[in-house]
C-alpha cells in the first residue's frame, strides 16, 4: 500500500454539521483522515486535514469537483493540494522597508542556491520596488499610503501566481486570519529575537532594555498567535556591554537573512514536519546539511564539564527531585 498525504483546507463561516459533511464525503471515497485541526478566529472558521489518498476509490479531478460542489453548497471555500501539486516551488516575499532579507533571498534564487522561483514581492510600502524589479521580479504595493495593506488584493496576487510559500522578510504588519488560515504551515517569518523571548514589536529594543548578554533571531511558521508559531531555525549573537540599539541591530540583521534563508531551504527540501506546535527534522533529512541553531564552532566552545551524574544513566527513570 502506498501513502499519499493530501492537504485539504476548509475556510468560511462556522456551520453546524460542516465537519461531518466533509469527512463523510471523504469516507465514501475510501480516503482515510490522518490528521485534523480546526480553529475559529475573528468569525472565520478554518479546518485543515491531512488525508491519505494513496488508495482512494476515485481520481483527483473527481475529488476536487466533489469538494468544490460541497463548498458551494455550504458557502465555504475548500482547497485541495495533492502531493504532485507541491512539486511547484513558487514563493511570494512580503516586505516593508528593510532590504537585507529580501536581497538575500533574491541573490540565492538568482545563483541557483534555492530551487525556487520568486514569483512576486508584495509590500505595504513602495520602498523596495527598485530592488525587486532589478531582479526581474514583479512588485506589488498593496498599501494605502499609510502602511495598511489590502489583504484581499494580497490574496488575489497569491492566487494569480499560484504561490506555494509566503516568506515574510521583515514585513512589519500582522497577517490576518483570512491569509494565515489559507496558507497554514506555508508562511515563514523572521523575528529579531530568540523566541519565545521578546515577541511583538521592537524586539531589539526589548533585548537592550532587559540587559541580555546574548540576543538572536528566529525563523518560524506563522500562526494567528503573534510570534508563537513553530520555530524552524535560530541564530544567536553576543551583545556588548552598553551596546546601542543600532549596534545590536547591525549584529542581528545578517543573521536574520541567514536564518530565514535556511528556514526556506528546510521547507523547500521538505526536511521539517510540524506536530503540536513544534517542528522536527524528518527521518530522511540529513541533520548535517543544516545549521538550525548554533554554528559548529560555537557548539565546540561550550564547556563539557561538570555535569550531574553519569551520562550513561541520564536516560534512566529517576524519582522526581524534592
Amino acid at each position: 500500500m502506498t501513502t499519499e498525504l493530501t492537504e485539504i483546507t476548509v475556510i468560511g463561516g462556522d456551520k453546524t454539521g460542516l465537519i461531518a459533511r466533509v469527512t463523510t464525503l471523504l469516507f465514501e471515497r475510501g480516503i482515510n483522515i490522518e490528521d485534523l485541526d480546526q480553529a475559529v478566529r475573528d468569525g472565520l472558521f478554518r479546518m485543515s486535514m491531512r488525508v491519505d489518498t494513496g488508495e482512494m476509490e476515485t481520481d483527483p479531478d473527481e475529488l476536487r469537483e466533489a469538494l468544490s460542489d460541497l463548498g458551494r453548497e455550504l458557502g465555504v471555500e475548500i482547497q485541495v493540494r495533492f502531493p504532485s501539486d507541491r512539486e511547484t516551488r513558487r514563493i511570494a516575499v512580503c516586505v516593508t522597508k528593510e532590504s537585507h532579507c529580501l536581497e538575500s533571498l533574491l541573490d540565492a534564487s538568482d545563483a541557483g542556491e534555492l530551487d525556487v522561483e520568486i514569483a512576486a514581492v508584495i509590500s505595504n510600502r513602495g520602498t523596495l520596488r527598485e530592488l525587486a524589479e532589478a531582479h526581474d521580479v514583479p512588485f506589488y504595493d498593496v498599501g494605502d499610503g499609510k502602511g495598511s495593506p489590502d489583504e484581499d488584493r494580497m490574496l488575489d496576487i497569491l492566487a494569480e501566481h499560484d504561490v506555494d510559500l509566503i516568506v515574510l522578510a521583515r514585513y512589519m504588519r500582522i497577517l490576518g486570519p483570512k491569509i494565515v488560515f489559507r496558507y497554514e504551515d506555508r508562511i515563514i517569518n523572521i523575528h529579531p529575537s530568540l523566541l519565545p523571548a521578546f515577541p511583538g514589536a521592537a524586539a531589539y529594543r526589548q533585548a537592550k532594555e532587559e540587559g541580555v548578554r546574548i540576543a538572536g533571531v528566529t525563523a518560524h511558521y506563522v500562526t494567528t498567535d503573534l510570534d508563537q508559531g513553530p520555530i524552524i531555525t535560530q541564530r544567536a549573537f553576543d551583545v556588548p556591554d552598553d551596546a546601542l540599539i543600532d549596534e545590536i541591530k547591525a549584529r542581528g540583521q545578517p543573521l536574520e537573512a541567514e536564518a530565514l534563508l535556511e528556514a526556506v531551504e528546510l521547507h523547500l527540501d521538505d526536511a521539517v514536519s510540524v506536530h503540536r506546535g513544534r517542528t522536527s527534522l524528518r527521518d530522511e533529512a540529513d541533520p548535517t546539511d543544516y545549521q538550525l541553531g548554533l554554528s559548529e564552532k560555537a557548539q565546540e566552545a561550550n564547556p563539557k564539564e561538570p555535569v550531574d551524574g553519569d551520562l550513561e544513566k541520564r536516560d534512566a527513570p529517576t524519582v522526581a527531585d524534592d
